[in-house]
């Protein structure tokens, strides 16, 4: 896996990341730091990553199990050290995971699977965060 990151230029903070899957992301910095609020944070981008990990696992596991799911929401809250480095020290996922007939105890196993065995992301930063999950499920 690679990556390339390009900053913009001297009248902010914004970097263009160009990744080995031929995608584009933009990261910007608040104007207290420099930035121009054109995009997100790159620690955003770090959450957004590990919410996007948790879901697709989840998606996949209920998928493979033969569920019908529907929808699967992730909102993720994180806090971070006060410090530098300002790691994250807490997240919490809420999922809300739509469909027919979905059993919770299936729900909850897949995203206990994603954090315990198959999320790359969630491996990585409990290593500084503690990680909280909760789950809601919709019938569709």
């Amino acid at each position: 896996m690679e990556c390339t990151i390009d900053w913009q230029g001297p009248e902010g903070m914004l970097f263009v990341a160009r990744t080995g899957s031929g995608h584009v992301l933009a990261m910007d910095g608040n104007p207290a730091g420099g930035g121009n609020n054109l995009a997100a944070r790159p620690m955003e981008t770090v959450l957004v990553g590990a919410g996007g990990c948790a879901s697709y696992d989840v998606v996949l596991i209920l998928k493979r199990g033969r569920h019908a799911v529907t929808g699967c929401q992730a909102k993720l809250t994180a806090e971070r050290a006060e410090t530098d480095p300002k790691v994250f020290t807490q997240i919490h996922y809420a999922f809300k995971v739509t469909g027919h007939g979905l059993p919770r105890d299936a729900v909850e196993r897949a995203v206990e699977l994603s954090h315990t065995k198959y999320c790359s992301a969630i491996g990585m930063l409990e290593k500084t965060a503690k990680i909280t999950f909760s789950v809601d499920i919709v019938e569709a």
